[in-house]
């Protein structure tokens, strides 16, 4: 992710309103939601809403898929990671005693899978 995508990234985020479209659709990954659901949840006119989901599509936050008369919107989890590791990347100087913490915060989410050989 290149510095341009992680300004269009945060700036998308830093609005109320986005900011928690994207928490939410995050909760509720990988089904995602309808995009009047997502309005009515968080009561925002339907029209806004639709603003704001294209403001976090082009930032690369979200996607949408039509199921029939739907449009269901989804965490872009590729994005969120992008996102993360950017600004994570270079933590600490490569101080593994000064990072722990913070990747021990980020584990018990989404503990990986034990990898197989």
């Amino acid at each position: 992710m290149d510095s341009i995508a992680v300004i269009e990234a945060l700036a998308a985020l830093a609005q109320a309103t986005r900011l928690e479209t994207f928490r939410l659709l995050v909760k509720h990954e990988p089904d995602g939601l309808p995009a009047g659901e997502i309005a009515r949840r968080l009561g925002v006119p339907q029209n806004t809403m639709s603003a704001h989901l294209a403001i976090l599509t082009r930032a690369g936050l979200t996607r949408s898929e039509r199921q029939g008369r739907s449009v269901i919107y989804r965490a872009e989890l590729d994005g969120l990671r992008a996102l993360t590791l950017y600004l994570v990347k270079d933590c600490c100087a490569g101080s593994p005693e000064l990072c722990g913490p913070l990747l021990t915060e980020l584990l018990p989410c989404c503990p990986p899978e034990p990898r197989t050989s």
